[in-house]
């Protein structure tokens, strides 16, 4: 004989998870595939100085949109833009990725516990992940407020922001963080969303890639700082030949 068991207060379903949950986190990785993506061909842009301040003055001006001009030099106004543009979506992927952060001493306590006892080479990805995500929190505004103000960009000019003003100091550390955290925020939106299931090839590529653009980053930098120490104050515009 089956018995029924009625039960006759309604089970709260609240602590199953939100709806806006899944959206978060749809948004967060929507937004970090953008921001990984945009760091690529950034720092690609910027690394042609090694080939020479006449490319990466074409290049410049190619992007602020030179060929719509009769002079044929850009419109700094457009790399105003497209900075305010990556401070929203920054703002917007660091917004819901918040959620997932320790907020607690006991939290952070219970994190490198966990950590010391698994070798879960994931989760120790996300450990990075998580302390370079902190530290951009400070550096990334810092970076795109610099190019909102002042959004001025040349072999000539960008070495005076780089050398005399001593951005060089925040580029140092804004290079390893955002590299890092980029990179092993793509591995981990491919590994979530079944993009591509072969982990461990994938975490090969992301150091591969980690390297490559901490080796293309550190070598640009250093270009801009030869070049910064050579120019006299105050600093004049690069002309082509």
């Amino acid at each position: 004989m089956t018995s029924v068991t009625r039960v006759h207060t309604r089970v709260s379903t609240t602590s199953l998870g939100h709806p806006w949950s899944a959206k978060a986190d749809r948004l967060q990785s929507a937004t970090g595939i953008l921001l990984g993506c945009f760091l690529l061909l950034h720092m690609h842009f910027e690394s042609s100085i090694l080939l020479g301040k006449e490319v990466f003055y074409h290049v410049v001006q190619l992007l602020e949109g030179g060929m719509f001009s009769s002079t044929g030099h850009g419109f700094p106004i457009v790399t105003k833009m497209f900075s305010v543009l990556i401070l929203l979506v920054v703002i917007v992927h660091a917004a819901v990725a918040l959620r997932r952060f320790p907020a607690q001493l006991g939290q952070w306590r219970a994190l490198r516990s966990h950590l010391g006892g698994i070798k879960h080479k994931d989760t120790h990805a996300w450990f990075w992940q998580l302390i370079t995500g902190f530290i951009l929190f400070f550096l990334v505004p810092v970076h795109l407020f610099t190019m909102i103000l002042n959004p001025e960009i040349g072999p000539h000019l960008s070495a005076e922001r780089v050398y005399h003003d001593n951005a060089w100091l925040l580029y140092a550390l804004l290079l390893p963080a955002v590299v890092i955290h980029a990179m092993i925020g793509l591995y981990r939106v491919a590994v979530k969303w079944g993009l591509i299931l072969n982990r461990s090839g994938l975490r090969k590529l992301a150091k591969v890639l980690i390297i490559y653009l901490l080796c293309l980053g550190a070598a640009s930098l250093v270009s801009y700082i030869f070049i910064g120490s050579e120019l006299s104050i105050p600093v004049q515009p690069f002309v082509p030949h």
